[in-house]
């Protein structure tokens, strides 16, 4: 594209402007390839002035002599759709682990009928519950009639013939590769950002939105159960790139158009 053509886009005046599009992030300072985070419905920055005036006192009536206009800050809003664990340890604060598949032969547990028994490790398969003072000596209890097996752990029946409240049980199972996310064990993430969009007002166009350095905050809300999508809500600071320099050359962000 030649220099005329780029000065061409400049001066256009009609833009209706309706983005799609991909975010990308990586960890500001580092090297590696920005990843994208998935869908995103919201992205915004917004700008907060410090507005410094000086009265004029020259005549009747008042009104503004002078004034100086200095950018408070900047920040950045998303409204995250897809709520994989990268997203959630970023806007939670968390720790993700991994833990690998395994087998469990006598947990133990107390009963009471109607209650559940959360065990160590989620999604049990190939359950054994038996009852007991001791693991080594105790009789296996059959599901039917006593107890269920769901993902969060053993159900007992409210009407267990084969159970008694107090009863000391052992439970034996079988676990898959699972992922978990410690919240509010990190502090928070400063990442370099990339906004990939397209105009569907104007053909599609590209528009390329870096920020350079942002902070992100933690989710303002985390909706675990509601009746429509959750979404994760963040917001952070765009703070200054001190690897940035040069006249004219922003050390916040950069917007690119065709």
């Amino acid at each position: 594209m030649t220099l005329a053509a780029a000065q061409a886009i400049i001066s256009r005046v009609f833009r209706p402007t309706m983005n799609v599009g991909q975010i990308y992030v990586r960890p500001y300072g580092s090297n590696t390839p920005h990843m994208p985070i998935g869908n995103v419905l919201e992205l915004g920055l917004e700008h907060t002035e410090q507005v410094i005036t000086q009265a004029n006192m020259t005549q009747l009536g008042g009104g503004v002599h002078s004034e100086v206009r200095r950018v408070q800050e900047a920040k950045i809003k998303m409204k995250i759709a897809d709520l994989n664990l990268t997203n959630m340890a970023r806007a939670c604060q968390g720790t993700l682990g991994a833990v690998e598949a395994g087998t469990v032969t006598a947990e133990g547990h107390t009963a009471q009928l109607g209650g559940l028994l959360r065990l160590k490790h989620m999604s049990p398969t190939s359950v054994t519950v038996k009852k007991g003072e001791a693991a080594e000596a105790a009789t296996e209890v059959t599901a039917a009639g006593n107890f269920e097996v769901r993902p969060e752990g053993i159900y007992l029946l409210p009407t267990a013939a084969g159970i008694s409240n107090a009863e000391k049980l052992w439970v034996g199972y079988s676990y898959g590769a699972y992922a978990v996310m410690e919240a509010l064990t990190a502090k928070a993430v400063e990442l370099d950002i990339v906004f990939g969009g397209l105009n569907e007002a104007d053909s599609g166009n590209p528009q390329i939105v870096e920020i350079f350095r942002a902070s992100q905050g933690v989710t303002s809300a985390l909706a675990l159960l509601n009746s429509g999508f959750a979404a994760l809500d963040v917001a952070g600071t765009v703070l200054m790139d001190p690897t940035k320099t040069g006249v004219g050359i922003s050390k916040y962000y950069k917007v690119s158009s065709t």
